[in-house]
């Protein structure tokens, strides 16, 4: 059997089509992405391993990807179809393998389910224990949307924005997708997260997280937002969107239907003396360069609202300091502010996206000095690993012996935050737990 055949074996119905409140807007799923323009440039192989990979890590990409980003000319390399588009070496040889061969036996949905979720278990799908040690509790009560690692910062989940516009490939919130009840964490109760804050004097930000919050309509969205302004909370200072809007469906702030009513919402947040961040994700300069990305990243910045800017460094996008320097650089001459490079998180794809640490920070170094003062308010490369947000200083020679110099720029543990630890040089490590000790230590400080 031709891998042509093996793809039209396994291939879907492709009856399904998502329609936004927007007509413009259309989602496609696994189910239906045969249907979209420019489906024809693909091979039947990379067709197959859609089918494949999109079993186990999720899919959905829409009408502005595929349009507007997308240079389909440049199919495989394309930074933006990787970036949406599963890839066969996003699974691991045997991973793939054994999803490939149970399509093409024609195993049916349970059997290729209950392996997808194997497989999904064995990718660490929730890092840096969000799971275990990251959930607060509420009058001995655990609050399943809520995240509390670090001392002054409360993630908070929104159950109705536990999707997105489109899914990255690299995603580390993967798990919140596929349709696992016990991996994810969201949750609907306002009240219960206001209440927490009050017990909670020392929280001075909440970030909106997901998924993408901004995948709510606006009348979704704002009890939650009006629940924090109208509570007893003068600690609170700082409330922040993580979104990926601006990137993947600009029109969210353009012409949606309800575009203008979260525009006001957003102004409203800032008129009550709170400061309003929309922590954005752009990957590549390019999806800061159509005209709508440009109006939208305008028209949130008229309402008193400051767009931040990261991403991580990945290998296939944007491994290139060069990319990184074009694309902080138009970041400010657009007004927003570049803020982190991150590793690629140890999830899902981390295999395919990683480069090794010290590449990592060549690449952030190199890129860093191409840029003036105004571009270097960002900080990289770090690893947001268990122990908090780990930067990668560089490498050093003491004693004769190459070692990392890192620093913890968070940690869960106040007292550790800024503190320069050392680890055994390693050119092959690409995240915290691949680092050994220097100087035969037997752990890090804060272990």
């Amino acid at each position: 059997m031709s891998i042509q055949e093996m793809a039209q074996e396994v291939g879907y119905n492709q009856s399904y089509l998502q329609e936004n409140e927007n007509a413009h807007y259309r989602a496609y799923h696994l189910k239906n992405f045969k249907t979209m323009p420019h489906i024809d440039r693909l091979t039947g192989e990379q067709i197959f391993a859609i089918e494949v990979v999109g079993r186990v890590l999720p899919f959905r990409t829409n009408n502005y990807v595929t349009d507007e980003l997308i240079h389909w000319d440049d199919i495989p390399n394309d930074p933006f179809f990787v970036l949406n588009f599963p890839q066969r070496d996003m699974l691991k040889p045997t991973h793939f393998n054994k999803m490939a061969s149970l399509l093409i036996s024609g195993g049916g949905p349970r059997r290729i389910n209950r392996l997808a979720n194997i497989i999904r278990y064995e990718l660490s799908p929730h890092p840096a224990g969000q799971l275990k040690d990251n959930r607060p509790r509420l009058h001995g009560e655990v609050l399943p949307g809520v995240q509390h690692k670090y001392h002054e910062t409360v993630l908070f989940f929104p159950s109705q924005g536990q999707t997105c516009h489109a899914f990255c490939t690299f995603c580390f919130r993967w798990a919140q997708f596929v349709g696992i009840e016990d991996l994810k964490i969201a949750m609907k109760e306002a009240s219960l997260l206001v209440e927490y804050l009050q017990e909670h004097p020392e929280v001075t930000d909440v970030l909106f997280t997901g998924g993408d919050p901004l995948i709510m309509k606006t009348h979704v969205l704002a009890p939650y937002i009006n629940a924090l302004l109208d509570a007893d909370l003068p600690h609170l200072q700082n409330i922040r969107i993580g979104s990926k809007a601006l990137s993947y469906w600009p029109y969210r702030f353009l012409t949606d239907a309800d575009a203008d009513d979260l525009l006001a919402l957003f102004e409203k947040v800032n008129l009550s003396g709170r400061h309003l961040a929309l922590m954005a994700h752009f990957s590549h300069y390019r999806e800061l360069q159509t005209e709508a990305a440009r109006q939208a990243i305008s028209r949130v910045q008229q309402t008193g609202t400051v767009i931040r800017a990261q991403s991580p460094v990945l290998n296939h996008i944007n491994a290139d300091p060069a990319i990184w320097a074009r694309m902080w650089k138009e970041q400010v001459r657009l007004g927003v502010i570049p803020y982190y490079m991150f590793v690629p998180r140890d999830t899902g794809a981390q295999h395919y996206f990683s480069v090794p640490l010290e590449k990592a920070w060549n690449i952030f170094r190199q890129a860093y000095r191409q840029v003036s003062g105004l571009s270097r308010t960002v900080r990289g490369p770090v690893m947001s690993c268990h122990p908090g947000k780990v930067q990668i200083l560089g490498t050093t020679k003491v004693r004769d012996e190459k070692i990392f110099v890192l620093r913890a720029i968070q940690s869960r543990k106040p007292e550790f935050v800024h503190r320069p630890f050392f680890a055994k040089y390693d050119p092959e490590a690409i995240w915290y737990t691949d680092l050994k000790p220097a100087f035969d230590e037997d752990r890090f400080f804060f272990e």
